[in-house]
């Protein structure tokens, strides 16, 4: 539940700046981006720092070397979230995101099902999981989506003059 209150605690922070005069903060892409970034940086950190062990039990025992899965999805949250405040790769990042949460949806399902505790309490139940990954990744969807559009190029057009050539 904390990397949702980050993420909404944050996206209304950044929101409340623009609104309260910082023109850079302004647009709501703005905004989510910022609490999309402050989120990933919370969970990326807790693949390396206080819950790394609790989320190397949720990583499926069918996949191997799950040490090795959490340390790299952690790198590439950190990555994201970084990307995520860099103009130029906010589209990039948004999408990397977007498809890492659908690869990790199953770590989710498997500790929600096999009861695996993260800091010493039982996981949330699949159905409210389920209901926060969707958050989560129609944030980042809502982001690429406002960033992909701005980095497309026209298409070329015939110039009028050789139109009816």
């Amino acid at each position: 539940m904390a990397p949702f209150i980050v993420l909404v605690v944050v996206t209304l922070a950044v929101w409340a700046a623009g609104a309260a005069g910082v023109a850079r903060l302004r647009s709501w892409p703005v905004a989510l981006r910022g609490g999309l970034a402050a989120m990933f940086t919370l969970t990326g950190v807790s693949h390396f720092v206080g819950m790394r062990e609790e989320l190397i039990s949720m990583v499926p025992p069918v996949l191997p070397e799950p040490a090795l899965l959490v340390t790299v999805t952690g790198v590439l949250e950190l990555a994201g979230a970084v990307g995520l405040l860099v103009p130029r790769t906010v589209a990039w990042a948004a999408g990397g995101l977007s498809a890492l949460l659908v690869v990790m949806y199953p770590a989710n399902v498997y500790a929600a099902v096999s009861g695996a505790a993260l800091e010493g309490a039982q996981t949330m139940a699949l159905f409210p999981r389920t209901l926060l990954q969707l958050v989560f990744l129609a944030a980042t969807l809502a982001v690429l989506r406002a960033y992909a559009s701005r980095g497309r190029v026209a298409a070329p057009t015939l110039a009028p003059s050789l139109a009816g050539s």
